[in-house]
């Protein structure tokens, strides 16, 4: 009975998301008509980051997949909005017999826009909208691994960390048309109190993490590492004191153009009642710095 009302009530808040469209205005302060060069409406930042603060979102920026024949099981809302940042496809799926609902935001294959991953999962676009959620295998859905991000590159190469390994990045390549058995990338990479949130290039030239180091500026640290003339990966070089803070940074991510690198920042807070909790801010810079880090 319990179940039967939460079910009821998440298709209530879905339908009313999805029917309440809010209208946006016909101008804003960010309108491509009266201001220039501008990338999604935004005015762009240089080679120094600058706080990245999107419009507020509205109903009208998402809509509801497959909603005439909406399963609570799982759904899934598709983002037509103008955040260049935002995932394009968030899932919500039950996972347990409390109606528990889990979002999966999925992020894009650079070279198939018709496939889209999430950890150790993957969406494909259908003739009637996005598929359900598919496993990648036994091979990446391991109860002893905790992937947290998965990258994919133009050539299928998948990078991905797994926090219940002491915090490491494993690689794993399409080599003659079959996938192969991820391997533990090297120890200039995997060093530090932990690794994570990895992201490749769409042509491989470089990898970012995040890392803390005894050589980093704060708690964590962006960390680049490039393609090498014999495929190995270059030493990890930190993207320096105006990507880095005191603070901890991590998450860095190109849009999909690779005109513009986001990344987020995080402190810790302390309340008036003296628990602690976390503030997230995103930052975006031009993608040019990358090429101004890479060793000459």
């Amino acid at each position: 009975m319990k179940n039967r009302i939460l079910k009821t009530s998440v298709l209530i808040f879905v339908i009313f998301i999805n029917a309440c469209k809010t209208e946006k205005p016909e101008t804003s302060k960010n309108d491509s008509s009266t201001e220039e060069n501008l990338y999604f409406g935004y005015k762009t930042p240089g080679l120094v980051p600058e706080l990245f603060v999107p419009e507020e979102s509205t109903s009208s920026d998402w809509t509801l997949g497959n909603a005439n024949s909406l399963n609570m099981d799982e759904f899934y809302f598709t983002y037509t909005g103008n955040n260049p940042f935002e995932d394009p496809v968030v899932v919500y799926r039950n996972e347990g017999s409390s109606y528990s609902v889990n979002k999966y935001s999925f992020k894009h294959n650079p070279s198939d826009s018709n496939i889209l991953y999430s950890r150790w999962n993957y969406i494909e676009r259908t003739d009637s909208g996005w598929s359900k959620i598919k496993s990648l295998g036994p091979m990446f859905e391991r109860d002893d691994w905790g992937i947290m991000v998965m990258s994919v590159s133009s050539k299928g190469t998948f990078v991905f960390d797994d926090y219940k390994s002491n915090d490491v990045i494993r690689t794993s390549r399409i080599i003659d048309g079959k996938r192969e058995e991820p391997k533990l990338l090297g120890k200039h990479i995997n060093t530090g109190k932990w690794t994570c949130h990895p992201f490749i290039a769409p042509d491989e030239s470089f990898l970012i993490w995040g890392s803390d180091r005894e050589d980093g500026y704060g708690k964590s640290d962006n960390y680049i590492s490039f393609r090498q003339q014999d495929g190995s990966w270059g030493p990890a070089i930190n993207m320096g004191d105006k990507i880095n803070s005191e603070l901890e940074e991590n998450g860095a991510f190109l849009t999909l153009d690779g005109k513009y690198l986001l990344f987020s920042r995080h402190e810790e807070k302390v309340r008036e009642d003296g628990s602690t909790y976390w503030e997230s801010k995103k930052y975006w810079v031009d993608a040019k710095i990358i090429e101004n880090l890479r060793p000459k």
